[in-house]
C-alpha cells in the first residue's frame, strides 16, 4: 500500500515538473512575441529582416538586422566547421581508444571546460587568439575567424559529452559481430559503432549549434561588433545576441521594440534549426 502511494506521489511530481517546463516555454514564447511582433508588423517584415542599415539613434532611424543575421550565420557555421569534427573524434577516442589512466584525467578536464564561464573564454580569446589572428591576417584581430575559433572551442564539451554517451550506448554485440567477421578494431568502431550512434551524435551537434548561436558575452569581446555585412574572414561582425546586449541598456521607445523584435527573429531562427535537424534525425532513424 505504501509503495503504491509513493509511486502515485512521484507520478504527480514528475508531471508537475514536466508541466513547469512546458509552461515556461509557452510564457517565454508569449512575452517575446507580444513585445516584438507588433514592431515587425509596423516596420514590415522585409524592411526589418532584409534591411542592411541599423541606425536606431539617427534622426531618420533605420532598423535593418540583415547584417546581424549574416554575422550569426557565418560565425555559427565557422564554429560548427571547427568544433564538430574535433568533438566527435575526441568522443570516439574517449569511448573506444583512450587508455584508462589517461581517461581519468581527460574526462574531468572536458567537464571542467563546460563549467568555465563564457566571459572567461572571452578574455582568454582576447588575450591569445586576437593577437595571433591579427599577426596572421592583419586588421584588429577581432573578426569572424577569431569568433569562430572561440565558439568552436566552447561547444566542444557539449558535443564530446553527448557523443561519447551515444557511442557507449551502442550494444557491444555490434562491435563483437564486426570483429568476428574479421574487421579490425578501428574499422569496427568507425564503420559499425559510430553509424549506430548517429542519432545521439546528431543531437549533440544540435545542442552545440544552439550554444554557438546563443552565445553572447564571449563573442562580444572578439567580433568587433560592426553592424555591417562581412566581406571576408577578417571582417568584424555583430551577431543578433550581441546586438541586443550592446544596446538594450540605453534603448527606449522604438529602439527598444526593435531589440525585442530582434529576439523574436533569433527565437524563430533557433526553432527553424532545431525543427530541421529533428526532421533529418527522424528520417535517419526510419532508415
Amino acid at each position: 500500500m505504501q509503495r503504491n502511494a509513493t509511486e502515485t506521489i512521484m507520478k504527480y511530481v514528475f508531471m508537475f515538473c514536466a508541466a513547469i517546463s512546458i509552461i515556461s516555454i509557452i510564457l517565454i514564447f508569449y512575452f517575446i512575441f507580444k513585445g516584438g511582433l507588433p514592431f515587425i508588423l509596423e516596420e514590415g517584415l522585409g524592411n526589418f529582416v532584409l534591411g542592411t542599415s541599423w541606425r536606431p539613434r539617427a534622426s531618420n532611424p533605420q532598423f535593418g538586422i540583415f547584417p546581424m543575421i549574416v554575422g550569426s550565420l557565418v560565425v555559427t557555421t565557422g564554429a560548427v566547421i571547427i568544433g564538430v569534427p574535433i568533438g566527435i573524434l575526441t568522443a570516439v577516442f574517449m569511448a573506444r581508444f583512450c587508455p584508462k589512466p589517461l581517461y581519468r584525467w581527460l574526462k574531468p578536464a572536458i567537464n571542467l571546460m563546460a563549467a568555465i564561464p563564457s566571459i572567461v573564454y572571452g578574455f582568454f580569446a582576447l588575450q591569445i587568439f586576437v593577437p595571433f589572428i591579427r599577426n596572421i591576417v592583419g586588421g584588429s584581430g577581432m573578426n569572424i575567424l577569431t569568433a569562430s575559433l572561440l565558439l568552436g572551442i566552447m561547444i566542444l564539451p557539449t558535443i564530446i559529452g553527448l557523443s561519447e554517451a551515444a557511442i557507449r550506448a551502442v550494444p557491444d554485440s555490434f562491435y563483437q559481430a564486426s570483429v568476428g567477421l574479421g574487421a579490425t578494431h578501428e574499422r569496427s568502431v568507425m564503420s559499425v559503432v559510430l553509424p549506430a550512434a548517429k542519432s545521439g551524435i546528431l543531437s549533440s551537434v544540435i545542442l552545440g549549434i544552439g550554444r554557438a548561436i546563443g552565445e553572447t558575452m564571449a563573442v562580444i569581446l572578439v567580433t568587433g561588433n560592426q553592424p555591417a555585412i562581412p566581406t571576408s574572414l577578417s571582417s568584424g561582425v555583430r551577431t543578433l545576441t550581441t546586438n541586443i546586449v550592446l544596446e538594450m541598456s540605453y534603448a527606449s521607445g522604438r529602439h527598444r521594440e526593435a531589440l525585442i523584435a530582434t529576439a523574436v527573429v533569433l527565437f524563430v531562427f533557433i526553432l527553424i534549426i532545431n525543427t530541421t535537424f529533428m526532421i533529418i534525425k527522424s528520417k535517419g532513424s526510419d532508415n
